[in-house]
């Protein structure tokens, strides 16, 4: 970054603050009391961001008479479900190239699952009155290399060759009609298998609707550990235990209660930055007319949107592992990732020049080999567990859920019939050998990205075993 450039990004930063835009909100609900005593219950569900929240509320739509106690360490959404971008995707696999390429024979009943299940999202939103900004706008994969814009329009012409579609192949001047950027050459516009929303409403949202029907919610209440108890299951917490004839876990990057689950994820810690609002004519300025959701195509990637008051988030690009998987605060604030971000924001819309950041946050998510959500059961089935979101969660974690409760019911679905579904992914190595595949692999994504997306021996050996990662 020129030395000017770098002045501007710095400046830009000053009074950011170091919080999620979307916590920082006045109207965000008071903390629920902690479990100080033991509790008895027919479903606990364990974690308060989408994962646990959905299970829960579907467990009571599906069963109102059943008795479902929830238990959060913290406050609901205060971690991935309320700092995250805010994309509702369709895709179950993050992205159809991915679940196309791991899961062919199913990939269109896999669509097709999304689509419902994003409509289902979006009826949940209307039927408890979610006030969460919730727009069904589409998103817009953009190329800014020409190398992007060919494979682009290669993945295009595939996609429909395989019967895929509602998405829209733009050129240079059609994609800059809908956002104006001189780094934008091209794009895949798909119109209706993204919405848009609020992360943190939505969380606040499905909290009041889970109260509403019965629900019991404990914060600030860790599961300490999980185990059999008689012809049910004890969770242990700081104060008291529940005991629960099932168990379902929504601690994603957490770790498990089911220890031999711990290797198949690992967290990546994932940056984004939030404009100042724009004004009406900075908003002219670039267009963005439509208010898609948006993201570019290199591997190492950013995603960007408008939010209702019309603020830009700008995220991506790096994604860092901690040595030995160590979940640590202090790297929710990297200021050096947030200038690189900066930097970047201004090379895409050079006619926000004088926009400023009034948020800068960070935090862990979590991944697995496959990239997409892996789930099982556990202690004679009494234990369910769905993790692995790799990101693309708002959405996938309501499917999830309903994987959850379709293996504590211990009847077989169409969901639970599917090869995603029934396969685990591969688990990660022990350090050092997790770190050192996880960087190699880092680094040759953006030796990629700068060498017209030529893929090197290690990423052509790691697509070949199913690990490749190019989104």
């Amino acid at each position: 970054m020129a030395p000017d450039a770098m002045r501007t990004a710095a400046h830009s930063l000053s009074d950011a603050t170091p919080l999620s835009y979307w916590l920082d909100d006045p109207g965000k609900p008071d903390a629920l009391p902690a479990l100080t005593a033991d509790e008895h219950c027919d479903l606990l569900v364990v974690g308060g961001g989408y994962s646990g929240l959905w299970t829960a509320l579907l467990a009571k739509e599906r069963d109102p008479g059943r008795d479902v106690v929830l238990i959060e360490g913290n406050e609901s959404g205060w971690a991935a479900s309320g700092r995250n971008g805010g994309f509702c995707a369709a895709s179950l696999t993050h992205g159809l190239a991915n679940g196309l390429e791991r899961w062919p024979d199913e990939i269109g009943k896999l669509e097709e699952l999304g689509g419902r299940n994003l409509d289902a999202i979006e009826a949940a939103v209307a039927r408890y009155s979610i006030d969460c900004d919730f727009e069904r706008t589409g998103e817009i994969d953009v190329a800014t290399q020409p190398h992007q814009l060919e494979e682009l329009r290669e993945w295009h012409s595939r996609t429909e060759e395989l019967g895929f579609t509602g998405v829209e192949f733009l050129d240079r001047e059609q994609v800059r009609t809908h956002v104006d950027s001189p780094t934008f050459l091209g794009g895949l516009w798909d119109r209706r298998g993204v919405a848009l929303l609020h992360p943190a409403k939505l969380v606040w949202g499905l909290k009041q609707a889970c109260l509403g029907l019965g629900v019991r919610i404990f914060e600030h209440t860790r599961a300490l550990d999980l185990a059999a108890q008689g012809a049910g299951m004890a969770v242990r917490t700081p104060y008291g235990r529940v005991f629960a004839r099932q168990v379902a876990l929504g601690t994603n990057i957490f770790p498990s209660l089911v220890k031999r689950m711990r290797p198949f994820t690992v967290p990546v810690y994932d940056y984004a930055l939030m404009t100042e609002p724009l004004t009406a004519d900075q908003l002219a300025s670039i267009g963005w007319r439509n208010r898609q959701g948006l993201g570019d195509s290199a591997n190492q990637f950013h995603y960007f949107r408008l939010s209702a008051d019309n603020r830009i988030l700008w995220g991506g690009y790096d994604a860092i592992y901690p040595y030995g998987g160590r979940l640590n605060s202090d790297l929710d604030q990297r200021p050096e990732t947030f200038l690189k971000l900066a930097g970047q924001f201004f090379e895409c819309f050079p006619q926000l020049s004088d926009v400023r950041f009034s948020h800068a946050w960070g935090g862990a998510i979590d991944t697995c080999s496959r990239f997409s959500a892996f789930f099982g059961t556990a202690h004679r089935g009494r234990v369910a567990y769905a993790a692995g979101y790799t990101g693309l969660g708002v959405g996938a974690t309501r499917f999830g859920a309903d994987v959850m409760l379709d293996l504590l019911s211990g009847e077989e679905t169409e969901r639970t019939a599917l090869e995603m579904v029934r396969s685990k992914p591969l688990p990660f190595p022990p350090e050092p050998f997790a770190w050192a595949g996880i960087e190699l692999t880092k680094r040759s994504l953006a030796r990629a990205d700068s060498h017209g997306g030529h893929r090197n021996l290690w990423l052509r050996t790691m697509d070949r075993m199913g690990l490749g990662f190019d989104s």
